[in-house]
């Protein structure tokens, strides 16, 4: 390890997992991910001070995972947007070196030694094993769909990730890259994006949420659990779920995004988002508990992260909306420090309607169980088709909707601001961000802008929400995609007359609302609003599965074929194979450029008119 220094100090044998944070072999640092920053923030843990701050891309980078290379001050981050992993001097705040990958880094973790690095790549579903010294890729396995957590065995054997819209765990053997184990879920079992082991025991554990798509009116349909597997046991029950929102009576959480052991292994700590609180427990070596309430801890904003001392001493929160690192006693649970380790990237509007975006306190719930991340995390999708009052709906994601307004597949609501009725209604029933009345709902008709500046804040930051570059296009369009641009924009298919312009939709915002009947509109004996609906935007459709207002679509060729009666969504039943094939390409590489600059010349001429 020459060059990475501290080459003497010992190295810590005990499993590593991936977080926003992580704690340096020798105690001294720590370094913090900055989600909306795009930098790393080192932390001296003896003097609970911000040593440096390093950039490591751009506000729009989205860097995830961060880990200490073995026993060095040497670290890599995750820069999910940006498909790469950095890598850095801790010591220095020099950034040293990268390494591209296909699509969507997140979680990461380093060998014992520090040799290696292991990565999931969420899109396309792979983990890669990454050579430190060479900065290259060595290996890349398969590795399920949207792997993200992920965490390594003490003795490097084994890999364990989640799959996040599943919350599978499956176990990889690094000598074969070939699946070792695997725990399944249950149907509705959604969100695990982070895996931490025990350090002595055979146990991992997993926070997510639980959708119940069939609940109609969101009665109860999103439940925040921790999960725990016996991962040495090959028979029996090796899944125990620990539902977090009646852990102890009816207090109820929302949202758990990370957990973290102790070295010592006596305690867990559980961090949820949505209500801003946290789990302080003990671990309990009956196979059967598991865990046990020592007291419930008040955090700042949007606690994305927990890391614990490496004497457990301490942990570290990191509230990712108050921008800092706050230092708490283990013994005291009282608070030791804060440390702010960025300054807001974004505007007093933005910050106000990103909190409230993630909160599942009032006024946006009245019952602590859901925000509307719950179902757009990070404004992507959750990948789930759900029981509404007015039919089967499927979730879209958040992207470029500022562009492609209005809203809703059934396009009842013309601005964000609408989304008043959802937050009052019975999905949340929080108080509202209007003044007023509980019982007294905006008209959907009137303009609700201007109304409330929270509500403004609320809509303006859910208008942020950008498609990054399909991994499929990015480097240009494949001979296949090309050929399917062909069909796709002749009067062969028709399917240009509908998803027309720089965001493929002729849904933009207006006084005119557009509606379309593909022909599925009678497959749902529980629809209330069809059988026309609004034409969402085709990109970044590579990745949100399954489609169509019903979810009934799992694959873009079903799009094509099976789901579409009579040609009406796009004259498709006399192509080949071969060319339903090249389609599929072609939409898979959206988008291969930035639309914006076309849709705003487009509006200017518009204006001009």
């Amino acid at each position: 390890m020459a060059g990475f220094g501290f080459a003497n100090a010992p190295i810590l044998a005990a499993p590593r997992s991936s977080s926003l944070m992580d704690i340096s072999a020798d105690g001294s640092l720590l370094a913090c991910s900055n989600r909306d920053s795009g930098t790393v923030t080192i932390i001296d843990l003896k003097t609970n001070t911000k040593l440096r701050e390093i950039t490591v891309g751009t506000t729009l980078s989205k860097p995830e995972g961060v880990a200490f290379l073995g026993d060095t001050h040497q670290f890599a981050v995750t820069l999910y947007h940006d498909d790469k992993i950095i890598f850095a001097d801790a010591a220095t705040g020099k950034t040293t070196g990268e390494v591209d990958v296909f699509d969507e880094p997140y979680g990461i973790v380093s060998s014992l030694k520090g040799d290696k690095l292991y990565a999931t790549l969420s899109y396309p579903g792979q983990i890669i094993e990454i050579d430190t010294k060479a900065r290259k890729v060595l290996r890349t396995f398969e590795a399920g769909r949207f792997p993200r957590g992920i965490a390594i065995a003490a003795d490097d054997s084994r890999l364990y990730f989640t799959e996040y819209y599943t919350a599978n765990i499956i176990a990889l053997d690094t000598a074969t890259g070939k699946e070792a184990d695997r725990w399944d879920g249950i149907r509705s079992d959604n969100l695990a994006r982070q895996i931490t082991l025990h350090p002595t025991r055979p146990k991992a554990y997993i926070p997510h949420i639980r959708s119940a798509t069939e609940r109609a009116h969101g009665e109860g349909s999103i439940f925040p659990y921790v999960t725990i597997l016996d991962t040495d046991q090959r028979e029996g029950k090796r899944r125990t779920r620990i539902p977090m929102d009646s852990f102890i009576s009816v207090h109820v959480t929302a949202n758990p995004w990370e957990v973290a052991i102790a070295p010592d292994g006596r305690r867990l700590y559980a961090v949820f988002s949505g209500t801003n609180d946290m789990y302080v427990t003990d671990v309990i070596d009956d196979d059967y508990r598991e865990l046990t309430h020592r007291a419930t801890l008040k955090l700042g904003s949007n606690p994305r992260a927990v890391r614990v001392a490496n004497d457990s001493s301490a942990f570290y929160i990191y509230n990712a909306l108050d921008f800092n690192v706050v230092v708490y006693d283990a013994k005291t649970l009282r608070q030791r420090a804060v440390i702010p380790v960025t300054q807001s990237p974004l505007s007093a509007e933005i910050l106000l309607g990103k909190q409230l975006f993630y909160s599942a306190l009032e006024p946006m719930a009245s019952r602590r169980w859901i925000s509307c991340s719950s179902c757009h995390p990070d404004g992507e999708s959750d990948a789930r088709t759900w029981q509404n009052p007015e039919g089967l709906r499927d979730t879209p994601s958040l992207a470029e909707m500022a562009w492609t307004h209005p809203l809703h597949w059934s396009a009842d609501r013309d601005e964000v601001q609408d989304f008043e009725h959802t937050i009052r209604g019975n999905l949340m029933q929080g108080r509202g961000l209007i003044p007023g009345r509980r019982n007294v709902q905006p008209d959907l008709d009137k303009p609700n802008k201007g109304i409330s500046a929270s509500l403004d804040a609320l809509a303006a930051y859910s208008n942020t929400h950008k498609a990054p570059m399909s991994p499929h296009g990015k480097n240009g369009l494949s001979e296949a995609a090309q050929r399917g641009r062909e069909l796709f924009f002749s009067k062969q298919t028709n399917c240009a007359s509908c998803h027309s312009g720089p965001y493929f939709t002729d849904s933009t915002p207006g006084p005119t609302i557009i509606r379309h009947d593909v022909g599925t509109g009678g497959d749902d004996p529980s629809e209330k609003m069809g059988p026309a609906y609004d034409t969402p935007t085709l990109l970044g459709i590579y990745r949100t599965a399954p489609y169509l207002h019903h979810g009934k679509a799992a694959t873009l060729v079903d799009v094509l074929t099976t789901q579409n009666k009579d040609d009406k969504h796009g004259k498709t039943s006399h192509l080949a194979a071969e060319q339903i094939n090249d389609l599929v390409e072609f939409l898979k590489a959206l988008p291969y450029e930035d639309p914006e600059p076309r849709a705003r010349e487009l509006k200017m001429k518009k204006v001009e008119r």
